[in-house]
């Protein structure tokens, strides 16, 4: 009986391990809302580590001074659901979820935002409101 249960705990382990894989390791750079011409907007890039741990940080220079202010924080294990983005500098919080291409700011149940400051400016011409969305770029 011991061994039974022991080999059911070892599947369950597998099958959740499988489930939270990560879709890439390495780093990628993202940029959801869209800067416009001097606002000096946060270039944001998350960083997948081999064990599973997510690191998301932002890299920004100020506009006037050209002074650089960066952060990065642990997130945690990777989740296909939602992950939560705290940075204590400017104390900005967010949720996203992301695949292998791409990155969706959501809310914390993980449904995708939608926004009209996530439009880019060539799309603010059609459009009022954007899917809060980036590709991930290498």
């Amino acid at each position: 009986m011991k061994k039974i249960f022991s080999l059911m705990v070892l599947c369950i382990s597998i099958l959740s391990f499988a489930q939270t894989k990560a879709p890439f390791v390495g780093h990628r750079s993202f940029d959801i809302i869209e800067g416009f011409s001097g606002s000096g907007t946060p270039h944001y890039y998350l960083d997948v580590k081999k064990n599973g741990d997510v690191y998301f940080g932002f890299v920004q220079v100020n506009q006037a001074d050209s002074t650089e202010t960066t952060e990065e924080m642990n997130a945690g294990k990777y989740n296909p659901k939602v992950m939560k983005v705290d940075f204590k500098k400017y104390g900005e919080n967010f949720y996203v979820k992301f695949d292998k291409d791409n990155i969706y700011l959501t809310d914390k149940e993980g449904n995708i935002q939608k926004s009209e400051d996530c439009c880019s400016s060539m799309e603010s011409a059609t459009a009022d409101i954007c899917t809060c969305e980036s590709k991930l770029y290498k």
